[in-house]
């Protein structure tokens, strides 16, 4: 997976449609979710798109996590979110401001706010998963 650093250095190169693009081939690139997980218990609330994010396990004090929506460019948003804090210690991303890192995209300005409306409850998903491993 590409670090949100190198995404955001290609998005700022490109101009609407083309960011469309981008967000959409992120969505791709986004390790494959199967089906079984896909469930009431990894679906992210608020979303107007379906969401799941499952926390497939850390390794070490990594965090790794599988996300998937039914929407392409929802995907994409979904694929930065992950790009912020994939196999990044738990105690790092329990304590990361998440909205901040992703605040270079503009995304409020770029897409929708139905688009939008579900990342912070699938940024608290994540942090309160960092949270309990953290602790732990």
């Amino acid at each position: 997976m590409r670090t949100l650093s190198d995404i955001l250095e290609e998005y700022e190169f490109l101009e609407g449609d083309e960011r469309y693009g981008l967000l959409i081939e992120l969505g791709r690139e986004l390790e494959p979710m199967p089906d079984a997980l896909k469930t009431d218990a990894t679906l992210v609330r608020g979303c107007s798109a379906a969401v799941w994010v499952y926390p497939s396990g850390a390794q070490g004090d990594a965090l790794h996590f599988l996300a998937d929506s039914n929407a392409a460019i929802t995907k994409g948003i979904v694929a930065l979110v992950i790009a912020a804090v994939q196999d990044k210690p738990a105690a790092e991303v329990a304590t990361m401001d998440v909205m901040g890192a992703l605040a270079p995209f503009d995304l409020k300005n770029q897409l929708s706010s139905n688009r939008t409306q579900g990342v912070p409850n699938m940024i608290a998903l994540v942090k309160e998963h960092a949270g309990r491993i953290a602790a732990a």
